[in-house]
């Protein structure tokens, strides 16, 4: 092979490594809004509370923040339930009442599994009580600071993510270009 088809292979390697993730460019937004403000406008459909003793493998008991408690069907088998269900920990859960009246959940986060440090090659954070994302890289161009469940998905400052995994040592965040893979950091 000549060094022309090298350097056009290389070239060629090159570009479609650029596109896996949206090649590195994002587009500038044709109007400019203010991310805060649509975030509020929007209505929450999540319910919060903590997990009960009364939830079991295909229930998750919510005492809810209210002090009322739903029961809400988990499947297992989709990983509906992200980051675990211990008694005592703090959920953030979405879902609907189903035909028979039963409530069944779409999306149930673990709040508590969320929290701590996390890193990956170019990220490196905390997840903090209150809101609260401290930033523990010097030269991160667009830190996260801020957290919040919004309608069963993280936003990190105006970032909007599905939780695709949270494990004890893992969390996996999926949005409409990339999926981002963090570790625990002890």
């Amino acid at each position: 092979m000549n060094s022309k088809k090298w350097i056009e292979g290389g070239v060629l390697l090159w570009a479609l490594l650029l596109m896996g993730c949206g090649g590195g460019k994002q587009q500038a937004p044709k109007e400019v809004l203010d991310s805060v403000a649509v975030v509020e406008e929007t209505a929450d459909s999540t319910y919060y509370g903590v997990c009960g003793e009364g939830s079991t493998m295909h229930v998750l008991e919510l005492v809810r923040d209210q002090g009322d408690t739903l029961h809400f069907m988990v499947n297992m088998e989709e990983e509906t339930v992200k980051g675990g269900m211990l008694a005592g920990d703090r959920m953030a859960v979405t879902g609907y009442k189903g035909e028979d009246g039963e409530w069944v959940a779409t999306v149930a986060l673990n709040l508590t599994t969320l929290l701590g440090k996390w890193t990956s090659l170019d990220k490196n954070f905390e997840i903090q009580e209150g809101g609260i994302v401290a930033s523990h890289m010097q030269a991160e161009a667009k830190p996260w600071t801020a957290w919040k469940v919004l309608n069963g998905q993280l936003l990190l400052n105006q970032d909007t993510f599905a939780v695709a995994k949270l494990g004890a040592d893992s969390l996996s965040l999926e949005n409409s270009t990339c999926i981002f893979v963090f570790k625990r950091q002890r």
